[in-house]
């Protein structure tokens, strides 16, 4: 039995009605989705400290997340673990038909373009399955960005799809309105805070100027989710040394 044949026989067992474990015979997928974006969360933590021994065993905890859905999907007779692999290949495989079709030897900006068409299709193809598609209606380019993504990662992921479909919006990326706005909530920021202050106006240029942080960062390719977890662990190393001291 090969040692992905043993986990899925384990999860079997606890989902098990008669002899099952009471606690895992409670989840749902509802239940178990916070501890897939936990897990998910500790193999990047892995990563950023360079623990490798870590980052195996939190991705085997990832791995379990994958066979937990996987028998809930197949208790309801909707998916199986074969169905989630067979997925993800045949996705992997349209997905690059410079490596697996006839289109070989292509430049990186062929093969990125071939990518994000074949994402388009694949976006198409869902609403159809669904019943969400229109006649002459275009489909939503962000509707498959995860809301729940967190705010800077899904703000790079809309802007490159909007930068490779050609429908930016210059005014939402205005560096004069942004480096303005940055004046005004400095000054507002030294100031007590006044009872009636206009907290929508400062929600608003805030994100407006998070908005442009992503842009440039991407523009310079810096990852800026990694560089703010990056200058937040400085700087709690830096309030932990002084206080030391």
């Amino acid at each position: 039995m090969s040692e992905i044949d043993r986990l899925l026989t384990i999860m079997a067992r606890l989902r098990d009605p008669e002899s099952g474990c009471p606690w895992d015979l409670q989840q749902s997928f509802e239940t178990i989705a916070p501890y897939t974006i936990e897990e998910a969360y500790e193999v990047a933590d892995a990563i950023a400290r360079d623990d490798m021994e870590d980052l195996r065993d939190e991705l085997g905890d990832l791995l379990l997340q994958v066979v937990y859905h996987a028998q809930l999907g197949q208790e309801s007779d909707l998916f199986r673990f074969e169905d989630i692999a067979r997925a993800i290949c045949e996705k992997l495989i349209r997905r690059h038909p410079h490596v697996f079709g006839e289109a070989e030897g292509q430049p990186l900006e062929v093969v990125r373009r071939t990518w994000e068409e074949t994402k388009a299709q694949e976006r198409e193809e869902k609403r159809q399955r669904r019943g969400e598609a229109a006649a002459g209606q275009e489909s939503d380019p962000f509707e498959d960005i995860p809301i729940a993504l967190p705010a800077l990662r899904r703000a790079g992921k809309i802007l490159g799809r909007a930068e490779r479909g050609g429908y930016e919006d210059p005014d939402a990326l205005d560096s004069k309105k942004a480096l303005a706005s940055l004046s005004e909530l400095g000054q507002a920021a030294r100031q007590p805070a006044q009872p009636g202050s206009n907290l929508a106006k400062a929600h608003g240029q805030v994100g407006d100027l998070l908005l442009l942080i992503v842009a440039w960062s991407r523009s310079m390719g810096v990852d800026p989710e990694r560089a703010l977890s990056d200058q937040t662990r400085a700087y709690a190393k830096r309030v932990q040394k002084k206080r030391a001291d």
